[in-house]
């Protein structure tokens, strides 16, 4: 009997943790050095991990200052991750999005701000019904500036709603751009299923509670 509370207590201990971190070469991407993305013409990148990236796209596409949202897989330590490989939660890839910004319209604070306002901050390894690894909640920084932006944040939504908040905060080391379907998935597919239950509800109740004058009119 206590052999089998033994086992029952460490497959509970691993079955809640990212399945993603427990491996060497995951632990050396945790620690990395951040890689840094140089502005051009004049617009900024960040990147963000929060479940579907059809969701999280629309998201961030509907904020003033936000030129572009593009899809893609970050986070890992493989090379080339596809939507395919990334689903087997070995690859250490989370689905994310690359948001191409104005930082002299809309600053990265913000931006961290739209992030915790758009999801359910205590999920471990998914967003409602899209649970795995590469649905995981990842913050990446460039900078240590940007770091403390985001742990300060994340702090202080801990103590303000008195929970533990799920997403991790990992160094930017790249963007891995995904299969062309997969961008502007919900503007080309408007009556797509999870589209209509999921994607444009999540927009809905981020709309709601975030402020109006930083949306845009038209999405």
């Amino acid at each position: 009997m206590k052999s089998f509370l033994s086992t029952l207590l460490i497959t509970l201990l691993f079955s809640c943790q990212n399945t993603a971190q427990v491996n060497k070469k995951q632990q050396e991407v945790i620690n990395a050095e951040p890689v840094a993305v140089k502005i051009k013409n004049g617009k900024a990148r960040a990147y963000f991990a929060s479940g579907c990236f059809w969701c999280v796209e629309a998201i961030y596409e509907s904020v003033k200052g936000v030129e572009e949202s593009i899809s893609g897989y970050s986070g890992g330590h493989t090379k080339n991750p596809t939507y395919g490989s990334s689903n087997t939660g070995r690859t250490g890839h989370a689905e994310a999005v690359e948001i191409i910004y104005d930082p002299k319209v809309v600053s990265f604070e913000t931006l961290v701000d739209v992030y915790f306002a758009s999801q359910n901050v205590t999920q471990v390894n998914g967003q409602g019904n899209d649970r795995g690894s590469q649905y995981r909640s990842i913050i990446f920084y460039q900078n240590e500036e940007q770091k403390q932006i985001i742990l300060k944040k994340k702090e202080a939504l801990a103590k303000k709603l008195n929970v533990k908040i799920a997403a991790e905060v990992y160094p930017f080391q790249k963007f891995w751009i995904a299969e062309d379907y997969h961008q502007d998935y919900e503007r080309l597919n408007p009556n797509h299923p999870y589209i209509q239950n999921v994607s444009i509800p999540r927009l809905n109740r981020f709309k709601a509670k975030f402020p109006k004058t930083l949306l845009k009119d038209n999405h």
